[in-house]
């Protein structure tokens, strides 16, 4: 072996582990290899969302799902009916990574998987939701399968994952694909129940001026915050990663949400915020697409 092989053969060793263990943690986090060949549907096969669409590509980057699912769940929990099926009907303060798994696993299935298997996920969670609802501290009753609380999850949700791609991914994103996120992903709110859910970013910020006079930060949507924002990572090794994306899923919420939530990444700190998630996310997908290409070399 030539002398300049065998000086870069144990960095190119501890590199190629490093992006094994990498994306271990990662599955881990989310409770399967849900982006395996075996799950992911046939081009011909029918699904709830388009093959090879816009949804496919936002839903499959990880490191912008993990920013975006801070900020979803942030905004999420101002609404009252949201924040109270949290509160009621789970044990967030020691589970938050349990709720991390199931969000994951329930997005992968309804994008990727076939019509039948994206319908199996969604009866299963409108049975769970059968059983959640009760009444609001002023006496209001709610239901998780109330349309309405469905469509602000899913708005929410959509909202946040795409202007996390956009930010942190694709900043070139041509507006009609965008609108085209917000159509391919209604497909999945529609079939779980929800209704007047909007289809393009223009009737995306229509809808969020019509719901905002619903939306409190009270005593319960600040905790749930505090214990989104302070959960501990899986891995103590990536405590300050995950720092770095929990504040860019701050900083991404949008300034109504921040001002009720009193949240704020620091001026100074947004540019060391941002150029920390560039650099996480460009290696978490030089890890994810090392095991993928790995995985398929030996299906």
């Amino acid at each position: 072996m030539p002398l300049r092989l065998r000086a870069v053969t144990p960095y190119l060793g501890r590199m190629a582990d490093l992006r094994i263990r990498i994306a271990d943690e990662v599955h881990r986090m989310v409770g399967s290899r849900s982006d395996a060949p075996s799950f992911v549907r046939a081009a011909g096969e029918a699904g709830l969302v388009p093959v090879g669409g816009i949804a496919w590509a936002v839903h499959g980057d990880f490191a912008t799902m993990m920013i975006g699912g801070v900020t979803a769940l942030l905004t999420q929990m101002l609404h009252p009916a949201a924040a109270a099926g949290v509160w009621d009907h789970s044990n967030f303060r020691r589970d938050m990574t349990g709720r991390l798994k199931r969000t994951a696993q329930f997005i992968a299935g309804t994008t990727y998987g076939s019509t039948d298997f994206a319908g199996g996920m969604i009866d299963r969670v409108r049975r769970i939701h059968d059983h959640v609802g009760g009444t609001l501290p002023d006496g209001t009753p709610y239901a998780a399968n109330d349309p309405a609380v469905l469509t602000w999850v899913h708005v929410a949700g959509a909202d946040a994952f795409l202007r996390a791609y956009v930010r942190y991914r694709d900043p070139l994103l041509p507006p009609a694909a965008q609108d085209r996120y917000y159509a391919e992903t209604a497909r999945v709110a529609v079939a779980l129940g929800a209704t007047d859910v909007p289809i393009d970013r223009r009737g995306v910020a229509a809808y969020f001026r019509a719901v905002r006079p619903q939306l409190k930060a009270d005593a319960r949507a600040r905790e749930i915050a505090r214990v989104v924002l302070s959960s501990a990572p899986p891995a103590a090794n990536t405590a300050a990663p995950a720092k770095v994306m929990m504040d860019a899923g701050v900083d991404l919420l949008n300034d109504w949400a921040a001002a009720m939530h009193g949240l704020r990444v620091p001026l100074h700190r947004k540019p060391f915020v941002r150029a920390g998630a560039q650099a996480i996310g460009g290696v978490l997908r030089w890890s994810l697409d090392h095991d993928r290409k790995q995985r398929l070399a030996t299906a």
